[in-house]
């Protein structure tokens, strides 16, 4: 391709809308122009990046046996209401782009197709002897962001690959969930990224278990911890882990001290010269149920520890049935208005104590929950006279123990987040360590959760009906052109992997007024395309300096300069990754790139 044919505008300056430096690196060098919040189109160069990553991950779910196919992006909400998940989509998460037509009929934009793939299998599937089965699409889908960001990292509009399979049983669905993960890992292996398989929360999506795919980069917006000894790794949000061990309670003796102005866990251990591990905590929140029902949560943790809303999350959720629900659609610490509308009188925040008494609380409506629901982290259960709030504004009590001052809470849970530095449960010896992540893979053992709300069965050898078992699997292909970038690049612009690159090379012509110069390029031009090297000619009417920027900016693997060494029969070739330059000779330009290719591509 001539880049005096292409629509090709570079920038010099990073555009304001911009944060992180993929994002501005792909609007300078012209890969995408915004059009509206969150919402990109793709322009050539970016478009031959998303056919190649698109084709490697044909290439290995094909491989798999999967087929691929294309479902509708409009979807009935009346799948997603059999499914329980129209109300979490649409008003809970909030992420569902809803319409009603013309016939007043419910719509949705698809952010995701377990539904649609669930009816199709209800439909369509009959006998074991149809599985298992594995069908996947790569398509746009839609997520109604609440803050768009980070160009195609957080979009409202983006390229996904998805897709489902349907078993017999758990094994047959572990036997798939094992040979995406192997393919997955060679997507992103072939890709030229960097990554780490980590254990996730399962999310919206839901099912027994999930591992997401990560690309590591500074910018990530998740943070992964793993052991140095790569037994473990997980996404915080998921991550167990062995906290330090609490440091033996100097108060012997019960009281009620004067501990005015400790807001903080760290200026209470302060004043009371204690260590943060005596210390329990007491964070409320109010969960809001798929019911209608408003429950205010007390969670009591040790003064160390941070609560996991994510885990927090899930502990509520099983207990949704006991508020006549089967999900959680909000959870927040109330603020001071909030709290006004529930209280019966003032709750003296900051030295609320695990015994607070529900007296505190008033039903505005029917329903709120007048009652505490009570959960006890497990790093607070062993403690001994620990120190806490006495339920009276700038005083604490030390020297407490569970069945003497405070009765223990029934249910205890792990809500605890997860952090750097502590031990693993697998070895003790081992310290988690932490890395930023872009998560561009998922995959999820989902069980039966949708062919049971949906009722898609097989027929299993015995004439019995049976629930279908069920996996799902996502890579962004989108997000990971992008993720690419925050990996890989320097001051000068973009460094693209060759597998996953516009083109291979780019012939730079520095003068178009010189003869010799134009004939080379030309000619290797036309050799090093016939040889099936993809590549871009430069014969832009611009200064040499502006096309080696160009080049620079927009990333592509190996430049070509018809210059001055042309009267020795040479041209400079660059490796961009290294900037490492040498002299060829003209007959062997074509050679040497196709080696440096193979070997790249492995």
């Amino acid at each position: 391709m001539r880049l005096s044919q292409m629509l090709f505008v570079t920038l010099r300056e990073d555009p304001a809308e911009a944060e992180i430096p993929s994002h501005k690196l792909l609007l300078r060098a012209g890969y995408m122009r915004r059009v509206a919040s969150g919402v990109y189109a793709y322009l050539p160069l970016l478009w031959r990046v998303l056919g190649k990553v698109s084709e490697i991950v044909r290439q290995e779910m094909n491989a798999t046996g999967a087929q691929e196919c294309l479902l509708p992006q409009l979807q009935p909400a009346e799948l997603w209401q059999e499914s329980g998940r129209w109300e979490t989509y649409t008003k809970a998460e909030g992420i569902m782009f809803a319409l009603t037509d013309r016939r007043d009929q419910a719509l949705g934009l698809g952010p995701t197709h377990e539904e649609v793939i669930t009816a199709i299998a209800r439909d369509m599937i009959r006998s074991y002897r149809q599985l298992p089965l594995h069908l996947y699409q790569i398509q746009t889908k839609f997520r109604d962001e609440i803050r768009p960001r980070f160009g195609l990292m957080r979009g409202r509009e983006f390229i996904m690959k998805d897709g489902y399979s349907f078993h017999t049983d758990a094994e047959s669905l572990k036997e798939t969930y094992q040979d995406m993960y192997a393919a997955y890992s060679n997507i992103l292996r072939r890709c030229g990224l960097a990554f780490r398989a980590v254990e996730a929360d399962s999310g919206a999506i839901g099912g027994s278990g999930s591992t997401e795919f990560m690309v590591l980069a500074d910018a990530g917006e998740d943070e992964v911890l793993y052991s140095e000894d790569g037994q473990y790794a997980a996404n915080v949000e998921k991550a167990v882990s062995l906290p330090v061990d609490a440091v033996p309670s100097e108060f012997s003796e019960y009281q009620v001290l004067d501990t005015p102005n400790t807001p903080t866990i760290e200026s209470l251990a302060q004043l009371l010269s204690c260590s943060p591990t005596q210390i329990v905590k007491n964070v409320l929140y109010v969960a809001g149920f798929d019911s209608g029902k408003q429950v205010p949560v007390l969670v009591t943790i040790r003064g160390d520890q941070d609560v996991n809303d994510v885990k927090l999350q899930n502990e509520l959720t099983k207990l949704a049935a006991d508020y006549g629900g089967t999900a959680v659609l909000s959870l927040e610490v109330p603020d001071a208005e909030a709290q006004a509308a529930w209280l019966a009188k003032p709750l003296p925040l900051g030295y609320i104590s695990p015994g607070v008494g529900d007296d505190y609380l008033k039903a505005p409506n029917k329903d709120f929950v007048p009652k505490f629901l009570r959960l006890l982290d497990q790093t607070a259960v062993d403690l001994e006279n620990f120190v806490t709030g006495s339920d009276q504004t700038g005083r604490h009590v030390v020297g407490a123990t569970w069945g003497k001052q405070f009765t223990l809470p029934q249910r205890v849970v792990d809500v605890r987040k997860a952090a750097a530095g502590d031990r693993t449960l697998h070895d003790p010896n081992q310290v988690l360590q932490t890395a930023r992540g872009i998560e561009i893979g998922h995959i999820f053992q989902l069980g039966s959760k949708y062919s049971q709300a949906l009722g898609a069965t097989y027929t299993n050898e015995a004439g019995q009906e049976i629930p279908l078992e069920m996996g799902c699997y996502g890579v962004g292909v989108s997000r990971l052109a992008q993720a690419a970038v925050e990996q890989s690049y320097d001051k000068n612009g973009i460094i693209w992997p060759v597998a996953i690159a516009p083109y291979q090379a780019i012939v730079v012509i520095p003068n178009l007024n010189a003869a010799d110069q134009v004939a080379a390029a030309e000619q290797l031009y036309a050799d090093l395309t016939a040889a099936g090297i993809e590549t871009l000619l430069d014969d832009r009417n611009e200064r040499a300096g502006v096309k080696f920027k160009d080049a620079d900016l927009i990333g592509i693997p190996f430049r070509i300069v018809t210059g001055r060494s042309l009267k020795d029969g040479k041209v400079e070739v660059v490796k961009r990754a290294t900037g490492e330059a040498e002299e060829l000779a003209l007959d062997a330009v074509v050679p040497t790139l196709q080696g440096w290719i193979a070997e790249a591509l492995g």
